[in-house]
């Protein structure tokens, strides 16, 4: 604490007593939201490591055209008719069992992107073509249950292929 004193002490070089203080102030609450926030940046994750066999069930939805041909979180290029998905946390290359629990169909996919955002509820985008197969191009989105089958090695397409962007 003596160090975010300091720092609000050295943004105050003269003038005005009270603009100086609310200067401190200001200073001082960015520098204690920035070491409260520290431990939530990185470090250990907030979920258990993967293991084969693992079962989850959430919502799933699918993404397509909009995003065919961009790269995805793993340095590949997102290819729509591919078999893939992305996942918050499982490790790039991973294989996963996706099956519908509505229609009871299900497809392997490869975890070569990170997602869902913004949803808690959904635990993975699926390519279209997944989606496809699945049975859920027009509702967009189905309850699920993924089923870890293979463990990847998470690296992604570039150190693969040892290039950068």
């Amino acid at each position: 604490m003596r160090q975010v004193a300091n720092a609000a002490r050295a943004v105050c070089t003269g003038g005005r007593r009270r603009a100086c203080h609310g200067r401190r102030l200001i200073v001082s609450a960015t520098v204690a939201l920035a070491v409260a926030a520290a431990p939530a940046c990185g470090g250990a994750q907030a979920h258990p490591p993967a293991r084969r066999g693992a079962v989850t069930r959430g919502l799933a939805a699918w993404y397509g055209a909009k995003f065919h041909g961009r790269r995805t979180a793993s340095g590949e290029r997102f290819d729509r008719r591919a078999l893939t998905a992305a996942h918050r946390t499982l490790p790039f290359g991973t294989r996963v069992r996706v099956t519908n629990l509505a229609n009871g169909r299900s497809v392997i996919v490869r975890i070569n992107d990170r997602g869902p955002y913004g949803r808690r509820n959904r635990i993975i985008d699926v390519s279209e073509a997944a989606a496809r197969r699945l049975g859920m191009l027009r509702s967009g989105v189905a309850r699920v249950e993924i089923v870890v089958v293979e463990l990847g090695d998470g690296r992604g397409a570039r150190r693969r292929a040892g290039k950068r962007r």
